[in-house]
């Protein structure tokens, strides 16, 4: 069996006073995408922000473990340094900074250098070269804005990707071009990745071994995305959560 990437044990976070996360247990192994299924103001964003170590995240009990070290609280820049990398599900704009010196502070060079034929082609297979003399997202699509921000997030070689609702609002050139180059870096890379999201239409491209469901902060279900998804369609939310604890109650998994 794999080793675990991430291990997010009995977790409680507070935001603003309010509990949002109530004793949630996820695991990602090594090399494994897995996805989380829930309705709006669920949890979801939250989970991803607490792992990450965004202030304002309070974590109030709990542990997240991270390559076999506990991060719980580590700052945001000393996870990002080991390797968590998370995406935006509506990346911002950066007035007053071009997109080409963005790509190479995340390698982690100087403005003043040439760009790294890396990054110029990741560039070119995402549709972003023409892009590199603009302000970061300034101006951008929907689709472009998520290009930019995946195409700056594999140039700093995360290995944990946590991704917000990447198939959020793009249209299906963007998505293939992003979730093809995604699936191409977590299988080259043996990273893993946490992806939320709600249609599924980036499991067309990224390929996730399990789903799972988080509802009013508790963690729900644990099979494969497509059977989780098809569930979801079926029964909603509430009626999965019946199953679930019907299940539970008669001691099936």
């Amino acid at each position: 069996m794999a080793e675990n990437m991430l291990e997010v044990r009995d977790l409680l976070v507070d935001v603003g006073g309010k509990r949002i996360l109530n004793k949630v247990n996820l695991d990602v192994a090594s090399g494994e995408s897995r996805v989380l299924f829930g309705p709006n103001g669920s949890g979801k964003t939250t989970l991803l922000m607490a792992i990450l170590g965004i202030p304002g995240y309070e974590i109030a009990g709990g542990s997240i473990v991270f390559n076999g070290k506990d991060v719980t609280k580590w700052s945001i820049d000393e996870r990002a340094r080991h390797g968590i990398g998370f995406g935006f599900q509506q990346p911002p704009e950066v007035v007053g900074v071009k997109l080409g010196d963005m790509l190479k502070v995340c390698e982690g060079r100087k403005t003043s250098e040439h760009l790294s034929d890396e990054a110029a082609g990741l560039a070119e297979r995402l549709d972003m070269a023409s892009y590199l003399d603009r302000d970061v997202n300034v101006g951008f699509s929907v689709g472009e804005r998520k290009r930019s921000e995946v195409l700056q997030l594999l140039l700093m070689k995360p290995r944990l990707m946590l991704l917000d609702e990447p198939d959020s609002g793009v249209d299906i050139d963007s998505l293939s071009l992003i979730g093809g180059v995604i699936q191409e870096y977590l299988k080259k890379k043996g990273a893993s990745a946490l992806i939320i999201t709600h249609q599924g239409h980036i499991l067309e491209h990224i390929k996730a071994g399990r789903a799972c469901m988080l509802i009013k902060g508790s963690m729900y279900c644990y099979n494969k995305p497509g059977k989780v998804l098809e569930d979801i369609r079926k029964k909603g939310y509430e009626g999965c959560i019946k199953c679930h604890n019907q299940s539970l109650t008669s001691g099936k998994r």
